[in-house]
């Protein structure tokens, strides 16, 4: 591996067995056998050469949705947050957005040049790569309602241009070309006056704040809302609230939070995510869905 990165002229950084416990926003998470940085998209491509192609890989933005068991990870994680990170004005009404640019920042800056419809964005604790993955969504918004264009990488570096049409898209769920990753995007907005965008995002993440347990350890919500209903209230009228498993504790603040207290372990939380699910399926006949991705090998 070391030998390819040095005849390939990388210039991203490589760590071997760097603990995902650093890079996850519930702070947990064993260690990954390559974890890689690329410095731009030209050194992600040849990065991406250099692997074996069944290497596994996966993709990380700011960590949030996603549970790294404690054994950690066998193959390769490629971090783009910090990466692919600009934002460009195309035209009067799209932004073109790279992969790595957190989610809040891209509300932010259609602000900043007059556009709405991305406000919905700031509720978001993720990068858009990963919204784009989920088709994430806040506020009664989601990510793909306002996809023009994806480009996505394969394993071999080649990039591709892709239309919503290309994807099966629905609730927190989005299906296409398989061996593609998503690095950019383009959404359509719509013409606003920026200080009245900027009003309605910061009432809407004072209303985030009100609801929900900001500034702890957590992923987000954890369970997608059924049909008609939500995660959070059935599992607050299942009694569950404050119940804990090791240092992993469903929310007292929003059911559908599940926290690392300070001590949690991976293994906590997954035990929690599962006795949550039984608990409302036991008592309400609702088979809660995870929207938090789970991988990794046990301790």
């Amino acid at each position: 591996m070391m030998a390819a990165r040095e005849s390939m002229a990388l210039r991203g950084e490589l760590i071997e067995g760097e603990f995902m416990s650093r890079h996850t926003t519930w702070r947990v998470g064993g260690p990954a056998d390559r974890f890689y940085r690329p410095a731009d998209l030209d050194d992600l491509r040849r990065f991406l050469a250099t692997l074996p192609p069944d290497e596994p890989l996966l993709w990380l933005g700011l960590g949030s949705n996603l549970l790294v068991r404690d054994g950690g990870l066998r193959g390769t994680v490629i971090a783009l947050h910090g990466v692919l990170d600009g934002i460009e004005r195309i035209g009067a009404q799209e932004l073109r957005v790279g992969a790595g640019v957190p989610c809040p920042k891209v509300a932010r800056h259609a602000a900043s040049v007059g556009l709405t419809g991305a406000e919905f964005l700031a509720g978001i604790p993720g990068t858009m790569g990963g919204a784009l993955a989920m088709n994430a969504g806040a506020f009664g918004g989601d990510t793909w309602s306002r996809v023009v264009e994806v480009q996505t990488i394969d394993r071999t570096g080649a990039t591709h241009l892709r239309t919503p049409a290309d994807y099966r898209i629905g609730y927190r769920r989005v299906e296409g070309p398989t061996g593609e990753w998503f690095i950019a995007a383009r959404l359509r907005l719509e013409p606003g006056d920026g200080e009245a965008v900027r009003g309605r995002i910061r009432d809407l993440l004072a209303q985030r704040a009100d609801t929900q347990p900001t500034g702890t350890a957590s992923c987000g919500s954890v369970f997608a809302n059924p049909q008609d209903d939500y995660a959070g209230r059935l599992i607050e009228a299942a009694g569950l609230k404050g119940h804990r498993i090791g240092g992993a504790e469903v929310s007292t603040r929003h059911a559908n939070f599940i926290l690392n207290t300070g001590a949690a372990t991976a293994a906590d939380i997954e035990a929690l995510i599962l006795h949550v699910q039984r608990c409302v399926q036991e008592s309400f006949g609702v088979r809660l869905t995870p929207e938090v991705r789970i991988v990794g090998e046990p301790a």
